[in-house]
C-alpha cells in the first residue's frame, strides 16, 4: 500500500471514512505497512516538468499551516532522481515564513495543478535548504530552467508519498503561452490567407490596368 495513504489516512481520517462508507474504497485499504517512500515514475516526472507553478504548504511553530504558491518556466520545479525533487528559490517579498518553519520542522506537502489538463497531483515529503554557493553542483543543475530573480537558496524535497487527486471539479484553464502554443497553427495559416488575399487585390489591381490600357488601345484603332 502507499506511503502517501499511510502518511494521510490517520485515525481520525479513518474513521470519518467509515463512516462515510468509503473506508475500503480502493487504496484506502491499509493491510500492509509501507515504511519506504513512494517511487516517482516517469508519469509524475513528465507531469511535474510540465508545471509552471505548484503550491507549497508547511507549519510553524503555532501549529499553523502556511501555503506558498511557487512559480516560474515549465520544469524549474526539477525531478532529481525517484525520490527528490528540488528547485532554486528567489528573492520574493522577504517574508521568509516557509524558510523559517523548516528550520522547525521539515514536512512539507505539494499540491501540483495543471488545469490545462485537469489534473493534480498531492505529495508528501522533507524540505532541506541549501547555500546556492555551498552547493554549486546542485545549483548548477537546478539553474535553467528556473525562476527569474536573485537565488536566494536552493530547495531540495525528500518525497514521502503521492497520490493522484480525482479531476472532478477542476475548470480547464490555460496559460498565455499554453494558448500561443495551441494557436500557433491558426495565426499560421491566418498570415498565410492574409498573404494570399493581398496577392490577390494586388494582381485585380494589375488587372484592371491591363483591362484600361487594353480599352485604350482598342480606343486609338
Amino acid at each position: 500500500m502507499s506511503r502517501y495513504a499511510h502518511l494521510a489516512y490517520t485515525p481520525n481520517v479513518r474513521e470519518v471514512q467509515h463512516e462515510q462508507g468509503s473506508g475500503t474504497a480502493g487504496g484506502r485499504r491499509l493491510l500492509e505497512p509501507a515504511d519506504r517512500p513512494d517511487p516517482l515514475t516517469g508519469n509524475e516526472a513528465a507531469f511535474i516538468a510540465g508545471l509552471d507553478g505548484f503550491l507549497l504548504a508547511s507549519v510553524g511553530e503555532t501549529g499553523w499551516p502556511y501555503i506558498q504558491h511557487r512559480g516560474g518556466p515549465p520544469g524549474f520545479l526539477h525531478v532529481v532522481d525517484e525520490h527528490t525533487v528540488a528547485f532554486a528559490d528567489v528573492r520574493g517579498n522577504r517574508q521568509y515564513i516557509t524558510t523559517g518553519n523548516l528550520r522547525g520542522d521539515d514536512r512539507v506537502a505539494l499540491f501540483l495543478l495543471d488545469h490545462a489538463r485537469t489534473a493534480r497531483l498531492k505529495m508528501y515529503g522533507h524540505a532541506t535548504t541549501h547555500d546556492p554557493e555551498q552547493a554549486p553542483e546542485l545549483a548548477e543543475r537546478l539553474r535553467s530552467p528556473s525562476t527569474d530573480g536573485r537565488v536566494e537558496r536552493l530547495v531540495v524535497i525528500a518525497v514521502e508519498g503521492y497520490d493522484w487527486n480525482c479531476p472532478k471539479h477542476i475548470t480547464p484553464r490555460f496559460s498565455e503561452r499554453e494558448l500561443a502554443e495551441a494557436l500557433a497553427p491558426t495565426r499560421e495559416r491566418l498570415a498565410l490567407l492574409e498573404e494570399l488575399e493581398r496577392e490577390n487585390e494586388e494582381l485585380e489591381q494589375e488587372n484592371a490596368a491591363l483591362r484600361k490600357e487594353l480599352q485604350a488601345l482598342r480606343g486609338e484603332s
